[in-house]
């Protein structure tokens, strides 16, 4: 009897079993966000089923996905070997790159270069992040000073999050992007996220007189106030930024330009709660009376070779015409910095390309300069300011 009723036991419990269904794909608003921040193209690719299919049947990408599945194997859940396992190599890099289709979405230079760029950026966020290298601005970037068993923790976190189903990632082809996403994320390095979209909430009234200016009847497209963050953790505004507030208030009552553009983000000091550009728009108002349509922010800037490529990309976003001036306002040792040809080189350094062209200087503070195209190109290996 009870070999009977144990069987029943079983044969009723086993449909009921067999009805639990797969954890479904859900959406995380967080990491679409960032995801599309970070990595565009590949986050194009995540969308359009058939393009990723047949990435992955292109020749090399069948090899490609198991020797990095292997790597993963071989580390038998440990999360700092998964994380290094993670990391691209050049080859695949190139593999990859090459599988794409050129006709996926537009870039300035090509599918391909731009593929390079995350697939690297990646790279710089499971380093940086997960595995404690140190950033090449470590006073500024990075996680922090944490211990080996809190690096554990949010590795073992990034490892677990990246294997659960979420919808639009790229989990299918790579478990890579998804893991470096939940290493930003369990960090609150998630910067480039802030504030967005840039046309919108603090921004709003400055892109709506934009639509309805004539940029003909000023010299100037904008003034440019560029950040010098503070290091004193409960300091919103530095002293050097008060300078360039009164500098700019000073130029705008001349009407020679319709906008200001202050850039500042989360810098200076590490981890600061303070947003640059945010407390020197509140100084603009409050100290001087500038109307707030007058004012945009760069809430994502952490040096000056980003100031000036961010001042840019807003230009564009407001349709300013790319053929005339700004005016570049700052301290002197600054401005002469931007005027130089070390910039330039820095420039090519950083970003790969000149943000802008640097003019006539009107005064040791004052200094024109013509913002280029090329500022749209995103780099995640920036991943606090792609």
């Amino acid at each position: 009897m009870r070999a009977a009723l144990l069987a029943a036991a079983c044969a009723l419990s086993a449909p009921a079993l067999a009805q639990v269904a797969e954890p479904a794909a859900v959406e995380d608003a967080a990491f679409s966000a960032l995801s599309q921040r970070l990595f565009p193209l590949f986050t194009k690719l995540a969308g359009d089923r058939p393009a990723m299919i047949a990435v992955t049947e292109r020749p090399g990408m069948g090899q490609l996905m198991s020797a990095r599945a292997q790597r993963q194997a071989a580390c038998r859940q440990e999360p700092g070997c998964i994380a290094q396992a993670l990391v691209w190599q050049e080859d695949e890099i190139a593999t990859l790159a090459a599988a794409l289709p050129a006709t996926l979405t537009a870039f300035d230079d090509g599918v391909a270069a731009q593929a390079m760029r995350e697939l690297a950026g990646v790279n710089v966020i499971l380093r940086t992040y997960g595995l404690g290298q140190v950033p090449t601005y470590a006073e500024i970037d990075g996680a922090g000073a944490i211990g080996p068993a809190e690096r554990r923790a949010w590795l073992q976190a990034a490892s677990w999050l990246s294997e659960v189903p979420r919808a639009g990632s790229l989990q299918r082809l790579d478990r890579s992007f998804d893991f470096a996403l939940s290493l930003l994320d369990g960090s609150t390095r998630t910067d480039a996220v802030a504030h967005l979209p840039l046309d919108e909430g603090l921004n709003e009234g400055a892109f709506a007189r934009a639509r309805r200016t004539d940029w003909d009847d000023y010299r100037y497209t904008a003034l440019i106030v560029t950040g010098i963050g503070p290091e004193l953790a409960d300091m919103p505004l530095s002293p050097g930024g008060k300078y360039h507030l009164r500098l700019a208030a000073q130029q705008f009552a001349a009407g020679d330009a319709p906008f200001i553009i202050v850039s500042g983000g989360r810098a200076h000091p590490f981890a600061t709660r303070f947003t640059e550009a945010v407390v020197m728009r509140d100084a603009l108002i409050t100290r001087y009376g500038i109307p707030a349509d007058r004012i945009v922010i760069d809430p994502h800037a952490r040096h000056t070779t980003t100031n000036m490529r961010n001042a840019a990309r807003l230009l564009m976003a407001m349709g300013a015409p790319l053929d005339r001036d700004t005016l570049v306002v700052c301290n002197p040792v600054q401005s002469a910095n931007i005027g130089s040809e070390a910039f330039v080189a820095r420039n090519g350094r950083e970003l790969g390309y000149a943000p802008g062209v640097a003019g006539a200087r009107i005064s040791p503070t004052l200094l024109e300069w013509r913002p280029d195209a090329a500022s749209a190109r995103i780099d995640p290996r920036d991943p606090l300011d792609p």
